[in-house]
């Protein structure tokens, strides 16, 4: 999910050349309503992710204390098959603003809002994850900071909310940081490697789209 990729963007595989031999290239990812944004904060960039981000969410995701924290749908060992299809928009829909969080040049995490449906279609689901070398840094608080308000105000919602595991203190922080309010909790929403786990929840609401997100 950058501003401007040097190809079209479709679903079908490339093949770059590389000191004379065929490379496949990650399937590419499909255009996004959101493909020309960029938010620049301290320290860090969100924007759309791109196929060259593959090595770098390779790098970062195949951790398994960043998927402790995280749903099923980002597996471990994270495989270059994974990142493929999440860079081509199989895992997730890439039509929703779903970034990258690029510091010195580097995707090292991601921040997404996946908007409801129907009649909820005017709230969204907040999630996001950080490469483990930059944890303690309070990075994480910042791109919350400018992504939540942004996201409030250019998708038009009443509510973003967040769910975090019951053990994810850190998570939890980061979201009252930025003033959301602990709602209250899920008890056994989640089976996490064998265990029930409960999910607190967290959202940020306003009564009129007039309103400062």
């Amino acid at each position: 999910m950058s501003a401007a990729l040097p190809f079209d963007l479709n679903r079908h595989s490339a093949t770059e050349w590389r000191a004379g031999y065929p490379v496949r290239m990650p399937a590419l990812a499909p255009s996004s309503r959101f493909e020309s944004e960029r938010l620049t904060g301290d320290g860090f960039v969100l924007r759309p992710w791109r196929p060259a981000d593959l090595e770098s969410l390779l790098h970062h995701a195949n951790d398994a204390q960043v998927v402790r924290g995280l749903s099923s749908r980002f597996p471990h060992p994270y495989t270059r098959r994974d990142g493929e299809r999440f860079l081509s928009g199989e895992v997730v829909d890439l039509d929703d603003p779903v970034f990258a969080i690029e510091v010195d040049g580097h995707a090292c995490g991601g921040i997404a809002a996946r908007p409801g449906d129907g009649e909820r279609g005017l709230s969204a689901e907040l999630g996001y994850w950080l490469g483990r070398s930059l944890w303690g840094r309070g990075l994480m608080t910042r791109v919350v900071a400018l992504y939540a308000p942004w996201a409030m105000e250019r998708m038009a919602l009443f509510r973003l909310q967040a769910t975090v595991l019951d053990f994810n203190e850190a998570s939890a922080r980061v979201l009252l940081k930025n003033g959301f309010i602990e709602e209250g909790v899920a008890r056994c929403a989640l089976l996490k490697n064998g265990e029930p786990h409960d999910l607190r929840v967290f959202a940020k609401v306003r009564r009129s789209l007039c309103d400062a997100p």
